[in-house]
C-alpha cells in the first residue's frame, strides 16, 4: 500500500461515520441555516469567541462570502459540521502569521445541543489528516483560552502536546488572558 499523496487543497467534503460530514461552505446558500445555528449558539459561544459580540445576519453573510476566496488562496479552509443533514457547527484549518512555517491551526465550535458527543474530536481528527496531506505542513496547532476546558479535551484526546501557555489579550468575557497552544507534528 502506498502512502497518501500530498494535495494542494484538502477535500471539500469529508464523510465520517455516524452521519457526520464536514463540507466546505457553499456561500449564500448556507446563510439561512448557518445564521440560525450561530444565533442559537451565541450564549454558548460568547465566553470564548469574541466574534459573537458582533453577530448579525450581515456578519454571517460576510463570513460566508469570503470562504471561497480564502479556500482558493490556501489561507483558510472552512467547513460546516453537518450531522444527519443539519449544520451543527463549524471547523477549519487556517494559516496564521504567528505560527511557525509549515504549521496550520485548527479551530472548531458546535451548537450546544450537540456538545459532549465527541463530534469536535472527530472533526478535528479529520482536519489533522487533511492538514498533513497539504504540501509543506509539518505541524498542526490548536489554540484556545486556558479557561476553556471543553476545547482542551479535543487536542488531549488526539495526542497533541500541550506545548506552551502564553499571555493574550482577553477579548471575550470568559477568557482568562492566557492561551494554551497544543501541537502535533508528523
Amino acid at each position: 500500500m502506498h502512502p497518501p499523496q500530498p494535495r494542494l487543497r484538502p477535500e471539500p467534503r469529508i464523510e465520517l461515520d455516524g452521519g457526520l460530514t464536514l463540507r466546505a461552505f457553499e456561500g449564500e446558500a448556507d446563510l439561512p441555516e448557518f445564521f440560525r445555528v450561530v444565533d442559537e449558539s451565541v450564549e454558548h459561544l460568547r465566553p470564548w469567541m469574541p466574534w459573537v459580540a458582533e453577530h448579525s445576519r450581515e456578519s454571517t453573510a460576510d463570513f460566508l462570502a469570503g470562504r471561497a476566496e480564502l479556500w482558493e488562496s490556501g489561507d483558510a479552509y472552512s467547513y460546516a459540521i453537518v450531522l444527519d443533514g443539519a449544520v451543527v457547527g463549524s471547523c477549519g484549518l487556517h494559516r496564521l502569521d504567528d505560527t511557525p512555517d509549515g504549521t496550520v491551526e485548527i479551530g472548531y465550535w458546535l451548537h450546544p445541543a450537540v456538545t459532549g458527543r465527541g463530534l469536535a474530536t472527530r472533526a478535528a481528527r479529520a482536519l489533522v489528516e487533511q492538514a498533513f496531506l497539504l504540501p509543506g505542513v509539518t505541524g498542526v496547532e490548536i489554540v484556545h483560552d486556558a479557561g476553556n476546558h471543553a476545547s482542551a479535551a479535543v487536542p488531549s484526546r488526539l495526542g497533541f502536546t500541550d506545548r506552551l501557555r502564553r499571555p493574550h489579550e482577553a477579548t471575550a468575557p470568559g477568557e482568562t488572558g492566557e492561551e494554551r497552544v497544543w501541537r502535533l507534528t508528523r
